[in-house]
């Protein structure tokens, strides 16, 4: 009976508590949510109204948010702090490295010819170092010209060597230009849509041919100022040729006012020019790419594509680098004889020849001695100069990927007959 009490009493003892519990624990009754009316079909809802601006309205022109890039987006790429630092300054030059390491060469059995083009450009290079090391130097008078030569040539540490490094570039960066000229006619890499390609890189072969007749005189020594006077009396049968003669020379006779131009020449307009059109070559072969022969593509012929960047740009590299060694190897080996200095007064002497790269037209011009002759030289070199330069725009069957054999025939008896002059003033001449 006692311990049937006792359970009872505890029994009722929670029933008590329950409920102070249930208050103290009590949840909040659920926030009511308004219905949302029904949208018939066909019928707009009707917009909320925008509550106005608190304040005056602001009067003038209206000007959206200036919305601004982010000022490192790298900030969170995994890089060492060297790169992270260039990233924070030229991250807008990174779209055109991914465009780079996107673009791609194809690899055939004449991809080799596409590395002329790259050593064009790299003579050229050490032609502006080599070049404006010797402006330390060089004073381009008529009084001092041969004499700042030879002190170059004697006095100066390693000036004898920046000479002959900048004449042998000189040579070097002429035949590269050739080769690469050659090369693109006959792989038809002019056509289309790469006609603005040729017509630049044709323009840069005449400016690089002006490198070497205005650099010729600069030595001031006897075989650069006959082979400068026979070089712009040229002209002078050609319509209007006496102004072109004046313009060169500063007068009638080939003196120290001819040397002033040609110099001027030679380091600031034809330098100013050769840059523009470079980059304007440059940017269309990075944007068009290089171009695979002919038939290649269709025939299996294309080994596989490599990265423009940095694998052919490494090879690139590798093909400097052999170019240098050339260059080095031929500037000790082959120096460049100094000369005598010229006398205008004296009579020019026997075998006077303009550069290697000359001796074609000097051949034509010596086969075409007779009345009229220089004229119909002239004529033949300029019509050949601007069906040259249009080739791109005639060959339709290029443009079309078909082959055209014509033209291919047109290139080799151009070729042909400028190294059948060539040789024939080197057996006449010698070197």
């Amino acid at each position: 009976m006692g311990e049937s009490r006792n359970m009872a009493e505890e029994n009722n003892n929670k029933q008590a508590a329950a409920p102070k519990q249930a208050a103290a624990g009590k949840p909040k009754p659920p926030a009511k949510v308004k219905p949302v009316p029904a949208v018939k079909p066909g019928v707009p809802a009707k917009a909320k109204p925008v509550p106005a601006a608190a304040g005056p309205a602001k009067k003038g022109v209206y000007k959206p948010a200036e919305v601004r890039a982010e000022a490192n987006p790298f900030k969170d790429s995994k890089t060492s702090g060297f790169s992270s630092w260039l990233q924070e300054r030229f991250h807008v030059l990174n779209p055109v490295i991914d465009y780079l390491r996107k673009k791609e060469v194809p690899r055939h059995r004449l991809s080799f010819w596409y590395y002329f083009g790259g050593l064009t450009l790299f003579f050229f290079i050490v032609q502006i170092i080599t070049g404006l090391l010797l402006l330390l130097y060089y004073k381009p008078t008529e009084a001092e010209a041969f004499a700042r030569f030879v002190y170059i040539q004697t006095e100066v540490p390693f000036g004898w060597l920046i000479r002959q490094v900048h004449a042998w570039s000189a040579n070097l960066m002429v035949l590269m230009a050739f080769i690469h000229m050659f090369s693109t006619f006959f792989m038809k890499a002019y056509r289309k849509p790469r006609e603005l390609m040729w017509v630049s890189g044709f323009i840069l072969l005449v400016l690089t041919l002006g490198f070497g007749f205005t650099g010729y005189l600069l030595p001031w020594n006897e075989l650069a100022f006959f082979a400068t006077q026979i070089g712009t009396e040229v002209p002078k049968v050609a319509p209007g040729g006496e102004f072109i003669v004046k313009l060169l020379r500063g007068g009638d006779e080939v003196t120290g006012e001819t040397l002033t131009r040609m110099f001027a020449m030679h380091v600031v307009l034809l330098p100013g020019l050769v840059m523009l059109v470079l980059s304007a070559h440059l940017m269309l072969m990075q944007v068009l790419g290089a171009s695979s022969p002919i038939g290649y593509k269709e025939a299996g012929l294309i080994k596989g594509y490599e990265k423009f960047f940095p694998n052919f740009l490494a090879k690139d590299g590798i093909g400097w680098m052999i170019g240098f060694a050339l260059l080095i190897y031929l500037a000790v080996m082959f120096p460049w004889e100094i000369g005598v200095k010229a006398d205008p007064l004296a009579a020019a002497p026997d075998g006077i020849k303009p550069e290697w790269y000359f001796w074609a037209q000097f051949q034509l011009l010596k086969d075409l001695k007779f009345e009229g002759g220089e004229l119909l030289a002239i004529i033949i070199f300029t019509v050949g100069a601007i069906v040259w330069i249009l080739v791109p725009f005639m060959d339709k069957q290029a443009s079309r990927e078909e082959r055209s054999p014509l033209f291919t025939i047109f290139g080799l008896v151009v070729l042909a007959l400028m190294l059948i002059g060539t040789f024939r003033v080197y057996l006449e001449y010698g070197w």
